[in-house]
């Protein structure tokens, strides 16, 4: 019996003493030097810091706004104005520009246009996505060019890993068709992508 009571006791110490060592928290780095004549010591503490990867595209306003060109064509009064002024091949332009901006750190960055449809609607009648045109203020290397709506994917590179664009666009409409009179409506998305 005495030495299962000592097993018992050696066995209880064991444990105590473990919860102890879990207990006790982690040090830092040390070192102690001693002795004549100049001293050093060193110690090392290590640094972290976590950034998450990232992607933000905005395409005119900012926010859940979802803005509006327009390609106002009438203002015809006679036929003259007809042949002078609808789908006589001379680009009319939007109404308003809009701010674009790319920025991501997950590296290069794909962009593409994907229109609803086969184009701008007016019930049964189509005007083809080809119609719409865009242009970039500053586009190339340090601006943002407009994706073409139903091309392939734009890879845009990033620099040390980072892409971080911006630019305006504007748009025309190539106006080269006679089409139905009315409201034609239809909406681009465009859609950044990191790998």
């Amino acid at each position: 019996m005495k030495n299962v009571r000592s097993i018992r006791g050696l066995a209880l110490t064991g444990v105590a003493a473990l919860g102890l060592i879990a207990m006790t928290p982690a040090v830092a780095d040390s070192e102690f030097d001693i002795g004549n004549g100049a001293l050093t010591a060193n110690a090392d503490l290590d640094f972290e810091i976590v950034i998450p990867r990232f992607l933000y595209l905005q395409v005119g306003s900012a926010g859940t706004t979802v803005d509006t060109v327009t390609f106002d064509l009438s203002g015809v009064a006679s036929i003259a104005d007809v042949d002078s002024q609808i789908g006589n091949g001379t680009a009319v332009d939007g109404d308003i520009t809009v701010g674009v901006r790319l920025v991501s750190n997950a590296g290069d960055v794909d962009l593409e246009a994907v229109g609803s449809g086969t184009g701008l609607t007016n019930g049964t009648e189509t005007i083809p996505w080809s119609q719409i045109t865009g242009t970039a203020a500053t586009g190339g290397a340090t601006g943002l060019d407009v994706p073409v709506v139903g091309a392939a994917a734009v890879t845009i590179p990033a620099t040390n890993g980072v892409v971080n664009r911006s630019d305006t666009w504007s748009f025309d409409y190539e106006n080269d068709l006679l089409v139905s009179g009315g409201t034609y409506t239809g909406t681009v998305t465009y859609t950044a992508t990191a790998p």
